[in-house]
C-alpha cells in the first residue's frame, strides 16, 4: 500500500461518520469534537472538489477518487496528532470508495485496499432522516433510501462495528455521547468494538454488562431466613364459607374493574422431556434392551414413561402415526416399539414435543376431545376474569411460538365465546431482550460462539415484570402455563375468585387510608389503627424507634409503606416438589418481611438456615392476584419496588461447555419482594403444574 494511504497507529479512540451526502455528518463531528474538546476531521474532498468547480466548473470524477483519499488521509494523520483521547472523522476512505463504485462501477485497488484495512473503534451511520441541502457539489436528493442501503450494506459486508444514528442534531448528539462513553468504558475492560456493538444490539447496557460481571465475581447475597411462614403466623387460613364470601364480594364489585389474566408461557418444553431427549441420546438399540438402560442409569421416570404410555393424551395420535412411518409395526419386538414412540415424539419431523412450547401440547384427554393448556387457560379466564362480558387474557410468549399459540387460539378462542358467551380479548408479550444475561466460564470471563460472539441467555422469568408493567389492569391474575387442571373449573375459580376479593378488600383499605393522608385528614388517634392494619392485615414490621417519630414522620412512614402494590398470592402445603416457599426474611437493612424464596436463595451451609428450610410447611405460590396501580388509579413502576440483590447464578450448557449466567429475581420472588404481600393458604386441587411429561399421569391430569 502507499505509504500516504496509511493510517497512523494511535491509542486515541476513533469516530468515523459514515453514510450519504446530506445526512448530517459535518454538523455531528463538529458537535462531537466541541463536547469532548478535541479535533475533528473535515471532509477533504469539499474543498478540492469546490476549488475545482469554481475554476472552470469542472465535477467529480473518477480520477478524483485517488487524490481525494491521499488527501484525506493526509488530513486524518494530521488531526489525530492534536487529537486528546477521541477523533471524529467527517468522512473516510469507505465514503470514498462507496462513492466510487456507485458512480463510475469501479474503484481504484489502492483505494478499495485502503478503505478495508483502515481501522475505527466505530462507525457513526448517520441516517436520512434529516432535509437534504443543495450546494455546489451534492448530486440529488432523489433515491436517498437506496443509497442509504448501500452504505448500510457495506458496513455489514466488511463487517464495520456501527451503530446508526437517527432524529434531529440534538437528540443525535445525545445519543452519540452516550455511545462513546459507553464505548470507552467497555475498551477499558477489554471488550472489542465488535463486542460493544452486540452488547448495544441486544439492548443491553454496558453499564448492566459490568453490574453481571460484578454479580459472577462476588457472588449473590443470600436470604437471612428468620422462620418459615405458616398458618396463622404469614399465612392466612380461610374456612369454605369465608372463601365463598370473598368470591362472592369479587363478583359484586367486578363489573367496575378492569380485569386481566397474565399466564407466563415463554419458552420450548425441552425440560418437560429431558429424560426421554437423554435417553435418545446415549441409547443403543443395538447394543442394549431398554431395561438394561434403565437399570444401568437408574431411570425411574422412562420407567414410568413406558409403563404408562398408553395414558397419555397423545399416545393415539403417535401410535397412529408410528404405524404409518413403519408399515411392519405390529411385528417389531417390544423394545423397538417403545423406542421408535419415544423417536418420533421428539423427531422434529413428526411431533417435535421438546421444541413445542407447553402451551399447544396435548394436556387433557376428554370425552369428545384433547385439550391443550391455552384451551384451559381460555376456560378458566371467562370463568373468573371476565367483567361485562369481556375478558382478557395475555400470554408472554417467545417471538419464534407466537404463530403456534395465534394458530390453536383461532381454533378454541370461537368455541370457548360461543360456550360461555363471553368475548376474549387475547394479547401477547415477548420477554425483553434487554433483560438477558452475558454468560461466563468457570473464572468469569465472557464466552464466545464458533463465529467469535459473545453469548446471551434469558434473564428468567423475573424478566417479566417488565411485561407485567405494561398492563393497564385493575385487577391481574397470574398463573403459569402448565398449572391447569382437567374438570373442576368451578372449584378453581372460586378460590382464584376469593383470592381476588381478599386483594379487593385490602386495597379499599390502602387506598382510603392513603386518600386520607392526601386530604390531611389524619389525626393522631388514627396511628394506631393504621399501625395495627399494617401489622395484623399486611403483616409489616415497624422499626422499633417508630414510636418516637414525631406525627407528620409517622404519616410519611405509613405512607411509604402503603402506597406499593399488592399481591394475594395463593399457598399450598409442601408435599415434596422441588422449590422454595413463604419465608418471614431479614433484608441488609434490618428490617423483617414476607417473602418467597427459593432454595437457590438459601445458604445451603449454614446449619440454622438450612434448618428453617426443613421447616417450611408450604410451597411456592401457585397463584397470584396483583393489583399494580394506586390509589390515584395510576400505574406502579413495578421496577421501582424489586429487590435488585435477589438473583440467581445459575449454570447451563452452551454446546456441551458448562457456563454461568445471571437470572434476574424471579417473578414472585424478588422482583415482587417490596410489594404489599398477603399469603393465603388454598387447596392442593389448585396446584398442577407440569414439569414432566410424567406429571401428565396424575389424577389432576387423567380423565375422570
Amino acid at each position: 500500500m502507499e505509504k500516504n494511504l496509511r493510517q497512523q497507529k494511535t491509542a486515541i479512540i476513533k469516530i468515523a461518520l459514515f453514510g450519504p451526502e446530506s445526512t448530517g455528518k459535518t454538523t455531528l463531528a463538529k458537535q462531537l469534537a466541541d463536547y469532548y474538546e478535541t479535533e475533528w476531521v473535515p471532509e477533504f474532498a469539499r474543498d478540492y472538489l469546490q476549488e475545482k468547480w469554481e475554476e472552470n466548473q469542472h465535477i467529480c470524477v473518477a480520477d478524483d477518487m485517488l487524490p481525494i483519499a491521499y488527501g484525506q488521509v493526509a488530513l486524518e494523520n494530521k488531526k489525530l496528532a492534536s487529537a486528546k483521547k477521541y477523533l471524529f472523522s467527517d468522512t473516510n476512505l469507505m465514503v470514498t470508495k462507496v462513492f466510487s463504485e456507485m458512480y463510475y462501477g469501479f474503484c481504484d485497488p489502492l483505494l478499495n485496499e485502503a478503505a478495508l484495512e483502515h481501522d475505527y473503534d466505530l462507525f457513526f451511520l448517520t441516517d436520512i432522516d434529516v432535509p437534504w441541502e443543495k450546494d455546489d457539489i451534492r448530486d440529488t436528493p432523489d433515491g436517498r433510501e437506496s443509497v442509504f442501503s448501500v452504505f448500510k450494506q457495506t458496513l455489514i459486508d466488511t463487517k464495520k462495528p456501527f451503530i446508526t444514528l437517527s432524529g434531529n442534531k440534538e437528540s443525535r448528539l445525545a445519543k452519540a455521547t452516550a455511545i462513546i462513553d459507553a464505548l470507552s468504558m467497555a475498551k477499558q475492560h477489554g471488550f472489542s468494538s465488535a463486542d460493544f456493538v452486540q452488547i448495544y444490539n441486544h439492548g443491553i447496557s454496558f453499564d448492566k454488562i459490568l453490574k453481571q460481571l460484578e454479580i459472577f465475581k462476588n457472588g449473590i447475597l443470600k436470604s437471612n431466613l428468620i422462620s418459615p411462614a405458616t398458618i396463622n403466623n404469614g399465612i392466612l387460613s380461610l374456612s369454605e364459607a369465608e372463601f365463598e364470601e370473598r368470591a362472592h364480594f369479587f363478583d359484586l364489585q367486578k363489573e367496575k374493574l378492569k380485569l386481566k389474566k397474565f399466564v407466563p408461557a415463554s419458552g420450548a418444553a425441552s425440560r418437560m422431556f429431558k429424560f426421554l431427549s437423554a435417553f435418545l441420546n446415549d441409547f443403543d438399540i443395538k447394543k442394549e434392551t431398554i431395561n438394561a438402560y434403565i437399570n444401568r442409569k437408574k431411570d425411574s421416570d422412562l420407567s414410568i414413561f413406558i409403563v404408562a404410555m398408553d395414558k397419555f393424551p397423545f399416545f393415539k395420535s403417535v401410535d397412529q402415526k408410528l404405524k404409518e412411518v413403519y408399515p411392519d409395526f405390529e411385528t417389531l419386538d417390544r423394545d423397538y416399539k417403545n423406542y421408535y414412540f419415544v423417536k418420533i415424539l421428539l423427531d422434529p419431523d413428526y411431533f417435535d414435543f421438546a421444541n413445542k412450547p407447553k402451551a399447544v401440547l396435548p394436556f387433557h384427554q376428554y370425552k369428545t376431545h384433547i385439550a391443550n393448556p391455552i384451551e384451559e387457560h381460555l376456560n378458566e379466564c371467562v370463568h373468573y376474569a371476565s367483567s361485562n362480558q369481556v375478558s382478557n387474557l395475555h400470554f408472554t410468549v417467545s417471538e419464534i411460538h407466537q404463530n403456534l399459540f395465534e394458530n390453536e387460539v383461532e381454533v378454541l378462542k370461537e368455541k370457548v365465546e360461543a360456550d360461555s358467551g363471553v368475548e376474549i380479548a387475547i394479547s401477547y408479550s415477548y420477554q425483553n431482550k434487554s433483560t438477558d444475561s452475558i454468560c461466563v466460564d468457570a473464572k468469569n470471563i465472557p464466552i464466545r460462539d464458533k463465529n467469535n460472539n459473545l453469548v446471551f441467555r434469558p434473564g428468567g422469568h423475573g424478566a417479566l415484570i417488565e411485561n407485567l408493567k405494561e398492563l393497564d389492569s385493575d385487577v391481574i391474575f397470574i398463573k403459569n402455563i402448565d398449572n391447569v387442571i382437567q374438570n373442576h373449573i368451578d372449584t378453581i375459580a372460586l378460590y382464584k375468585k376469593a383470592l381476588a376479593g381478599v386483594l379487593i378488600k385490602v386495597q379499599q383499605k390502602v387506598f382510603g387510608y392513603l386518600n386520607a393522608i392526601e386530604q390531611k385528614e389524619i389525626k393522631e388517634e388514627n396511628i394506631e389503627e393504621m399501625v395495627a392494619f399494617l401489622m395484623q392485615k399486611l403483616n409489616i414490621e415497624l422499626s422499633s424507634d417508630f414510636n418516637k417519630f414525631t406525627f407528620e414522620n409517622k404519616v410519611n412512614k405509613i405512607k411509604e409503606l402503603l402506597d406499593r402494590p399488592i399481591r394475594v398470592c395463593g399457598m399450598v402445603k409442601n408435599e415434596g416438589e422441588p422449590g422454595g416457599g413463604p419465608f418471614w426474611v431479614r433484608n441488609d437493612k434490618g428490617a423483617v418481611s414476607l417473602q418467597i424464596v427459593e432454595t437457590s436463595q438459601v445458604d445451603l451451609a449454614n446449619k440454622k438456615q438450612t434448618e428453617i428450610l426443613a421447616e417450611a410447611t408450604h410451597f411456592n405460590p401457585v397463584d397470584l392476584v396483583c393489583g399494580i396501580k394506586n390509589y390515584k388509579n395510576e400505574k406502579f413502576d413495578l421496577l421501582q419496588f424489586v429487590d435488585q440483590k435477589a438473583g440467581f447464578i445459575v449454570e447451563k450448557s452452551v454446546d456441551g461447555k458448562i457456563v454461568k449466567s445471571y437470572e434476574l429475581p424471579g417473578l414472585w420472588n424478588g422482583a415482587m419482594a417490596n410489594w404489599l404481600t398477603i399469603f393465603v393458604a388454598v387447596p392442593l386441587i389448585t396446584f398442577n403444574p407440569v414439569k414432566t411429561v410424567n406429571d401428565l399421569l396424575k389424577a389432576a391430569h387423567q380423565p375422570q
